[in-house]
């Protein structure tokens, strides 16, 4: 079978998705579209039940709302204190700015970065 349709549902809770959680998601979600009529999905696809996963993208200010507490990896489109890529806890965001604590070599350091200047942000996996 050869198909190049992919239904793609991403499912999050507090404390994390387990497999057994998308494979439920995934049994109880298929028969009910098996049984819209029209079928919104003539051609054949695939459905997969996943999470957004441990580096997921925080592309809004109300993922980054949520985000308070949790090790963070910023990309900026400028430059603070010679730095374009930082990785730290998140600390605080009031809309404007971005607080995150951070280790610069064996130091504990605070940062704040304009939202403006943000390039992409995602959850990151302290190593």
């Amino acid at each position: 079978m050869r198909t190049d349709y992919v239904l793609r549902v991403l499912i999050d809770k507090p404390g994390g998705i387990t497999v057994e959680d998308t494979s439920l998601l995934s049994e109880t979600i298929s028969p009910l579209l098996d049984n819209i009529k029209p079928d919104p999905f003539p051609e054949q696809y695939i459905l997969e039940v996943s999470s957004p996963g441990l580096e997921r993208p925080l592309k809004t200010k109300e993922s980054l709302l949520k985000a308070i507490n949790q090790y963070i990896n910023v990309s900026l489109y400028q430059a603070i204190d010679k730095m374009k890529v930082i990785e730290g806890v998140l600390t605080d965001f009031d809309g404007e700015t971005l607080t995150l604590n951070y280790i610069d070599k064996t130091r504990k350091k605070t940062i704040t970065i304009p939202y403006k200047v943000v390039a992409k942000a995602r959850l990151a996996v302290k190593l």
